[in-house]
C-alpha cells in the first residue's frame, strides 16, 4: 500500500500497487508531499520532502526492505528420517531500502529524465565530530622526495613560519575565536655616504680654506620592534570581532660625520653621535561595530596608536599616529573606505620613534576605494585630506630650531591645508599602470620665505606603466610636483606634502628619495630622507610644509628583475630637473640658479634567504651625477651612497 499525504492541505491519497509493482497517482496538485510505502512482511519506507511542481512528472523506484521482525517460511512437507534434524539457517544480511527519482517535463523526451539525489547515509557515517577544529593534524607533505622549504614536513625547526604556533595566532590562546599573534622584528641598517655640507664655523680640519667640506658619513642603526596582538574571529576572510594591539621599539644610532656643527647644534660635541630611543609605535582598540551583509562587507573603529598610509604609494600621509579611524567595505569587498583624525605626537629627531609629547597639528582624512572601476583589474581612489598645523616653537633633539623655520622672518605661523585626490593603481590588460593626482588650496599666516601671509594652491602629478615579461618587469614613471616662480607675490603654489613617504622612481634605491640634502647656511633642507619633494622644509618629521619652494619634474625609467624566488634586483635612472628657481635664489642669494638638478642612478637587490619573510637583506648602491642647477647650490662632485638593510622577523 502506497500513502501520498499533502504536508500542507493533509489530503491523503492511496494506493495498491498491481502484481508487477507499478503504481500511478494522477491529478495532484502542485506541492510538497509525505509518501508512505509498506507491506506485509516489509519495513515500512517514508519520504518527507517529495516535491511536485506544476507539469511535472515524477518516476519513482522504491525498493522495500525485508522486516526483521518476519518469520521465516517454513516448509509443510514432512522430513526424512534419514536427512537428520533441520540445519539452522544462517541469517542472510538484511536488504537496505533504496529509492531514487526521475523527474521530466510532459513536453521533453524519452529519456530525458533528470536523476535525483540518492538516499544519503546517516551523517554519523559520514562525519566526524571535532570538538576543538584547531587541534585537527596536519598531514605530512613529502611532494618532492627531498628536504626542502615545504609546508608540514616532518623535520622542520622552530623559526619555521609554517609550523602551528599558539603565539603566532594558529591556535586560540583560550576559548574557540581568541587569538594572540606575537611579531619580533630586528632591523639593522647600515650606510656610507657623500652628501654636501659646508666647512661651517668651527672646522674639524683646521686650516681648510673650502666653503663645502668632506660630506662623508657613516650612519648605523637597529630597530627593535615587539608586536603584541589579541583578537577575536576566525583567523580567515570574516573581520575580526575585536582587536588589541600593542607595538613598543627602541632604536639604537650612529653616526659619524667629517664636519663639526651636524650631530649637533654645539660643535663640542664632535663628529659622532651615539643615541638612543624608545617609542610607542601601535597602541591601539579595534571594534567591529556592524556586520553590513552576507559577504563580509563590515564598518569598524580603530582608536588610538595606529600605522596608516593614505594612498597606493605613500605620496601624502604615511605616519603611525594616534587618531580615531572609521574604516570597512561595501559590495563584496569591492569598495573599501576611511575616515580618520589623528591629533599628531612629536618624532625623535635621530630615531624617527614616537615621544609622547603633542606635535599641535592635526590631520583628518576621507579616502574611497573602487575596485574594477571602468574595467576589471582596475581600482581608483577618491580622497580628501586636512592638515591643521597649529604655530608653536620647538627645537629637536640635537639643538636645532626646526618649528618656525630659521629663515626670513623667523615667527611661529599656523597652515590650514586642503588636498582633493585622486589615485589609481591596476592593469589594462598587459599594461600595469599606477597614478596620483593632489590639489593643494589653503593659507599660511606667515611664510618664512614670503615674508607674509599666503593663499596656497599647488599640484602634484606621478604616472607609472610598467609591462611584465616573464621574470623581468620594465617601467616608465614621471613626476610632478608644481614649483613657486614668484616668492613674494603672496600665492604660494609649490607642492608640498604632510608627511610622504613615497614608493616611487625607485624608492629607498634612488638617491634623490633616500638622502637628506641641507641647503647650506640657512638651516632648512632642500630635501628631507625619504622624500622626492624638494620642500626646503626644515625636517620631513619636525618641521612644517612649506608651500614657497622650487618643485621638481622626474622622469624615470626601470627594471625589475627575480633571477631566482629568492633574489631580486632593481635598476633605475631618473632624471631630476627643478620646476622654479626663484624659491632657492632668494634664499641662498645667488642667481642665477639653472633648472636642472642631475641624473640619478641605482642599482639595488632584496634577498630572502629562506622562501618566507623571516629573513631578508636588502642593500644597493646609488649616485648622483649633478647637473648645473646642483653645481649652482652645491659643486660638481658626484654624490653617493652605499647601503644595507638586514631584516629578522618572527
Amino acid at each position: 500500500m502506497i500513502a501520498l499525504t499533502n504536508r500542507v492541505t493533509g489530503a491523503m491519497r492511496t494506493i495498491s500497487a498491481d502484481a508487477d509493482g507499478v503504481f500511478r497517482f494522477t491529478d495532484l496538485a502542485p506541492g510538497n508531499y509525505l509518501l508512505l510505502a509498506q507491506g506485509d512482511g516489509f519495513e515500512k519506507v517514508t519520504r518527507d520532502d517529495l516535491r511536485l511542481d506544476a507539469g511535472d512528472v515524477v518516476t519513482i523506484e522504491l525498493t522495500l526492505a525485508p522486516s526483521s521482525l518476519a518469520a521465516a517460511p517454513r516448509s509443510r512437507l514432512p522430513r526424512m528420517p534419514e536427512l537428520g534434524p533441520p540445519v539452522i539457517a544462517v541469517a542472510a544480511e538484511p536488504a537496505s531500502a533504496s529509492y531514487r527519482e526521475f523527474r521530466r517535463r510532459p513536453d521533453a523526451e524519452p529519456g530525458q529524465e533528470l536523476v535525483a539525489t540518492e538516499m544519503l547515509p546517516p551523517a554519523q557515517e559520514v562525519f566526524l565530530a571535532m570538538p576543538h577544529r584547531w587541534n585537527v593534524a596536519m598531514p605530512e607533505w613529502n611532494r618532492y622526495g627531498r628536504s626542502g622549504e615545504y609546508p608540514f614536513v616532518r623535520a622542520s625547526h622552530w623559526w619555521d613560519p609554517f609550523n602551528r604556533n599558539r603565539l603566532k595566532g594558529d591556535l586560540p590562546i583560550f576559548g574557540q575565536q581568541t587569538f594572540l599573534n606575537i611579531t619580533a622584528t630586528s632591523d639593522t641598517s647600515v650606510e656610507e655616504r657623500r652628501v654636501p655640507e659646508t666647512s661651517n664655523i668651527s672646522s674639524a680640519q683646521p686650516g681648510s680654506a673650502d666653503f663645502f667640506g668632506r660630506g662623508e658619513q657613516f650612519a648605523l642603526a637597529e630597530t627593535f620592534r615587539i608586536s603584541f596582538d589579541l583578537f577575536h574571529g576566525d583567523t580567515s576572510f570574516r573581520p575580526v570581532d575585536w582587536r588589541i594591539r600593542v607595538t613598543p621599539a627602541v632604536n639604537i644610532n650612529y653616526l659619524n660625520v667629517q664636519e663639526l656643527g651636524i650631530v649637533n647644534i654645539d660643535v663640542r660635541d664632535g663628529t659622532t653621535r651615539l643615541d638612543a630611543h624608545a617609542g610607542l609605535q601601535e597602541a591601539f582598540a579595534e571594534y567591529k561595530i556592524h556586520d553590513l551583509s552576507s559577504n563580509y562587507d563590515f564598518l569598524s573603529v580603530r582608536a588610538g596608536i595606529q600605522s596608516f598610509s593614505s594612498d597606493f604609494r605613500g605620496f601624502l600621509y604615511v605616519d603611525d599616529q594616534p587618531g580615531v579611524r572609521l574604516f570597512g567595505n561595501l559590495h563584496s569587498n569591492r569598495w573599501e573606505y576611511n575616515a580618520a583624525y589623528f591629533n599628531l605626537l612629536e618624532k625623535n629627531t635621530n630615531s624617527g620613534l614616537n615621544t609622547f609629547a603633542s606635535r599641535r597639528q592635526q590631520v583628518i582624512v576621507a579616502n574611497l576605494y573602487m575596485q574594477d572601476f571602468i574595467r576589471p583589474g582596475y581600482t581608483t581612489q577618491f580622497s580628501i585630506h586636512y592638515n591643521k598645523d597649529d604655530s608653536s616653537i620647538h627645537y629637536d633633539d640635537n639643538g636645532f630650531l626646526v618649528r618656525p623655520a630659521p629663515i626670513g622672518i623667523v615667527q611661529s605661523h599656523e597652515i590650514r591645508a586642503a588636498y582633493l585626490g585622486w589615485t589609481g593603481n591596476g592593469h589594462f590588460g598587459p599594461i600595469n599602470v599606477n597614478h596620483a593626482f593632489y590639489e593643494a588650496l589653503g593659507t599660511d599666516s606667515l611664510n618664512p620665505i614670503a615674508g607674509r601671509a599666503v593663499t596656497i594652491n599647488a599640484q602634484m602629478a606621478a604616472a607609472e606603466v610598467s609591462v611584465d615579461k616573464d621574470w623581468a618587469r620594465y617601467k616608465l614613471s614621471a613626476f610632478f610636483a608644481s614649483g613657486d616662480g614668484n616668492p613674494r607675490d603672496g600665492r604660494a603654489t609649490g607642492f608640498d606634502s604632510i608627511v610622504d613617504d613615497p614608493a616611487f622612481a625607485g624608492g629607498i634605491f634612488s638617491f634623490w628619495n633616500r638622502e637628506g640634502l641641507r641647503l647650506t647656511g640657512t638651516g632648512v633642507a632642500l630635501t628631507s630622507p625619504d622624500s622626492l619633494l624638494p620642500n626646503m622644509r626644515t625636517d620631513k618629521n619636525e618641521g612644517q610644509s612649506n608651500f614657497v619652494n622650487p618643485g621638481i619634474f622626474i622622469l624615470n625609467a626601470g627594471a625589475n628583475f627575480d633571477l631566482t624566488p629568492k633574489l631580486k634586483t632593481l635598476l633605475n635612472v631618473n632624471y631630476l630637473r627643478f620646476q622654479r628657481t626663484a624659491p632657492i635664489a632668494l634664499l641662498l642669494f645667488e642667481s642665477p640658479i639653472h633648472n636642472s638638478i642631475g641624473l640619478d642612478y641605482s642599482l639595488g637587490f632584496q634577498y630572502r634567504p629562506p622562501l618566507s619573510e623571516n629573513i631578508s637583506i636588502t642593500g644597493g648602491a646609488a649616485a648622483l651625477s649633478p647637473g648645473q642647477g646642483f653645481r649652482d647650490i652645491y659643486s660638481g662632485k658626484t654624490q653617493f651612497s652605499l647601503f644595507a638593510d638586514v631584516r629578522f622577523q618572527f
